[in-house]
C-alpha cells in the first residue's frame, strides 16, 4: 500500500523535511482529477484572480493578471486538457503560479489541495489507459489509496508551439 508522508514530520522534539527518496508535489484538483506538480516550481497559489482577457490568444490562455506588479499569464488547465470549461455561475478558480524561464504563469485550476511527499520508488510510467493527450503533458503516475495522482509536465504543459499542431 502506498503511504503518504507530510511534507515534514515531527520525530520527537526535531522535525525532519523529506529525504531525497521522496518526491514533493502540490496537488490540484480539476473535474475531481487530482494532478501533482514539483513543489519547487511553486511560487505562489492564489485564489480567485480578475484576469483580463488577452485578444487573439488561443482558448487555452484565460488572460493575463497582475501579481505585485508583474504581470502573470494565465493558462486555464481545464481547456489545455481538453476537458469542458468552467461554468461561469459562481465557481471561483485558484491558480498555480509557477516560474517558467523567469516567467510567470498562472495555472488556473478548480482547487488547489495540499502538499504531499511521495517515496520516489511508487512513482509509475503513465499507463497506456491514461488519455494520450494527458499522457503528453504527464511525466508519470502515482497510484495513492483512492486516487490517481497525475504528475503534469509543466514545461510540455506551457509549449504552445507543439499543441498548435494537434
Amino acid at each position: 500500500m502506498n503511504q503518504i508522508v507530510p511534507a515534514t514530520t515531527k520525530q520527537g522534539s526535531h522535525e525532519i523535511l523529506s529525504t531525497e527518496d521522496h518526491e514533493e508535489f502540490v496537488t490540484m484538483f480539476i473535474e475531481g482529477q487530482m494532478f501533482g506538480i514539483p513543489v519547487l516550481m511553486v511560487q505562489d497559489v492564489l485564489g480567485s484572480q480578475k484576469i483580463t482577457r488577452i485578444p487573439l490568444a488561443p482558448p487555452e490562455v484565460a488572460g493575463s493578471l497582475n501579481l505585485r506588479g508583474r504581470i502573470v499569464t494565465a493558462i486555464d488547465v481545464r481547456l489545455r486538457l481538453r476537458l469542458p470549461s468552467r461554468k461561469e455561475d459562481g465557481e471561483d478558480a485558484m491558480s498555480v503560479v509557477v516560474d517558467m524561464k523567469g516567467e510567470l504563469y498562472s495555472l488556473r485550476v478548480d482547487s488547489v489541495g495540499e502538499v504531499l511527499s511521495l517515496p520516489a520508488a511508487k512513482f509509475e510510467r503513465n499507463p497506456p489507459t491514461l488519455d494520450p493527450l494527458w499522457r503528453e503533458f504527464s511525466t508519470g503516475i502515482y497510484r495513492l489509496e483512492n486516487k490517481l495522482l497525475v504528475i503534469l509536465d509543466v514545461p510540455r504543459l506551457l509549449d504552445f508551439t507543439k499543441s498548435e499542431a494537434l
